[in-house]
């Protein structure tokens, strides 16, 4: 069996989504961007190949404007993603991407020089990418039509922080370039399916709140997790969360406040799309205690884990409400049954 690598190129145009009111004087241009993909053609050697239909994963390099080059500049990104199909045909694929990586941009928020930029105040901002697309193969070369929501935002690190929302619609080239001929072994999966886990997860974060140049506040947080894959691209995961963000404190500052009034107490339930160790997390919450009501009733959770073979879990996740972001979750955990078959 031969292996597959290859590349893509794709021109992208789009708008900037002005998702709240203050935004509304930022979008004054189409949104014009270029991506340049590297990517690997999975061939069945591992369960999650078969189980999503042999996907392909890789990195994308993404430069381009975001809708405004007077007052957000343009924007450089990379992301490594995962491309799942959806419909696959012998000419025609309908696929699902997702990516997570990070952007720079050179032009952010600016008291005196650029005051009129509310969406972002830093230079190094995280990046989500969401998409379809769908490719038209014809011998090793296709063409592809997408569209797709990039975001790019630095999770409240840093104030003004409303984000960048930006909808994308896409063409493109991509050509496969096939390796020597070598044998691909099946390797089993060592994960166990269809068995409850539980765990614990320590969470450390800073964020920054309005108005604009108040100090940065640290986060504090622990879940306590179990979750259950019940197929190879499949799972769920219930969560008792406790969050001690420093920057309550600062919310009504006449009312007296000690560090355990301000702890906010939540139930979360969550989809997980796995990848063998790796996977993705989508979920929201609730709080069942909630004193003194900063951001709402509800909280939503997205992005990626890793689980190492000794029980160890890096989490890496964006915590927000609605189209807020709230800080980025960044932590370590322990799963304190976990097993590899």
């Amino acid at each position: 069996m031969k292996s597959e690598h290859g590349f893509e190129f794709r021109q992208k145009l789009g708008f900037l989504a002005a998702h709240r009111g203050v935004l509304g004087h930022l979008p004054q241009e189409t949104a014009k961007a270029i991506e340049l993909t590297y990517f690997v053609q999975t061939r069945g050697s591992k369960n999650w190949h078969i189980a999503y239909r042999e996907p392909k994963v890789g990195a994308t390099l993404f430069v381009g404007s975001v809708g405004n080059n007077d007052l957000l500049g343009r924007y450089v990104g990379l992301s490594g993603f995962a491309e799942i199909p959806m419909i696959k045909g012998k000419h025609v694929e309908w696929n699902w991407k997702m990516g997570f990586g990070l952007g720079y941009t050179s032009k952010t928020f600016d008291p005196i020089y650029n005051p009129k930029n509310n969406a972002i105040a830093s230079k190094i901002n995280a990046t989500i990418v969401i998409g379809t697309k769908v490719n038209y193969n014809f011998g090793t070369n296709f063409f592809t039509l997408g569209l797709d929501m990039t975001h790019f935002s630095n999770a409240a690190f840093k104030v003004p922080n409303y984000g960048i929302n930006l909808p994308y619609l896409s063409i493109g080239y991509g050509r496969k370039l096939k390796t020597k001929k070598k044998e691909v072994t099946f390797q089993e999966s060592k994960i166990s399916l269809k068995k409850w886990q539980f765990g614990v997860l320590g969470i450390f974060s800073m964020k920054e709140v309005n108005p604009i140049g108040t100090k940065r506040f640290p986060v504090y947080a622990m879940s306590l997790y179990t979750r259950r894959i019940i197929s190879s691209k499949a799972g769920f995961e219930i969560a008792l969360d406790l969050f001690s963000k420093q920057s309550i404190k600062g919310i009504e500052p006449l009312v007296p406040k000690s560090e355990l009034s301000i702890v906010q107490v939540a139930l979360f339930a969550g989809y997980i799309v796995p990848f063998e160790k790796f996977s993705f997390l989508f979920g929201a919450g609730t709080y069942i205690r909630d004193i003194y009501k900063p951001d709402g009733p509800v909280y939503f959770r997205i992005g990626s884990r890793y689980q190492f073979s000794n029980g160890i879990l890096l989490n890496f996740t964006l915590k927000s409400h609605f189209a807020k972001a709230d800080y980025m979750e960044i932590g370590v955990g322990y799963t304190l049954n976990f097993k590899q078959r």
